[in-house]
């Protein structure tokens, strides 16, 4: 388990801590919940299936996207698997050190880099994502098909909302602002 208190023992901490605070609970136990099973889940598959494989989880993402899209620049390999350009950058340098990937100059355009699967990375993602496919089965095994597929639907309109009305809704919070730049979370040196 990823963190040092159970799901149940995080709930009630919560909860305690939130008493008396005007907040829709159902709505953030749903979204807490998907962060720690998504978490939990990225580390089981990362300290079972993917260990023996010797990739990180982005890694293997980075080369299903490429498997899965075929052919692609960068920079949509990056969005999709949800990671910036520059860590694409060192992951993808990674996977075409092991022989998995190939990058391309782009035959038009020299400022783009085209990612594409070798056939040694083809070959790897046929044995290995039944191994990942098993995992997936074991973590989802408390849960009927039906289930499963209601989950998969609700998680699914979860990011629509996200992708179909987030930017708008960062718009108006932010009062038409431009968001602040990200920051690594490290302060300047003083």
């Amino acid at each position: 388990m990823p963190g040092q208190r159970s799901i149940t023992e995080a709930e009630k901490l919560a909860e305690a801590k939130l008493g008396g605070i005007p907040i829709r609970r159902e709505q953030m136990v749903a979204v807490a919940n998907i962060h720690r099973a998504a978490s939990t889940v990225r580390h089981h598959l990362e300290n079972s299936v993917l260990r023996g494989s010797d990739l990180t989880w982005t890694a293997f993402v980075v080369l299903w996207v490429v498997w899965v899209g075929g052919e692609s620049e960068t920079r949509h390999v990056a969005e999709e698997a949800g990671i910036s350009k520059g860590t694409l950058t060192g992951v993808a340098r990674t996977l075409e050190s092991r022989g998995l990937l190939r990058r391309a100059g782009h035959p038009t355009d020299g400022r783009l880099v085209l990612l594409s699967v070798t056939e040694q990375g083809e070959e790897f993602m046929r044995r290995v994502f039944p191994e990942f496919n098993e995992e997936e089965v074991f973590v989802t095994s408390q849960l009927s098909e039906a289930e499963c597929r209601t989950l998969a639907d609700g998680l699914r309109r979860v990011v629509l909302q996200v992708e179909q009305h987030g930017e708008e809704r960062r718009r108006t919070l932010l009062n038409g602002a431009e968001p602040a730049p990200r920051r690594s979370g490290r302060r300047p040196k003083g």
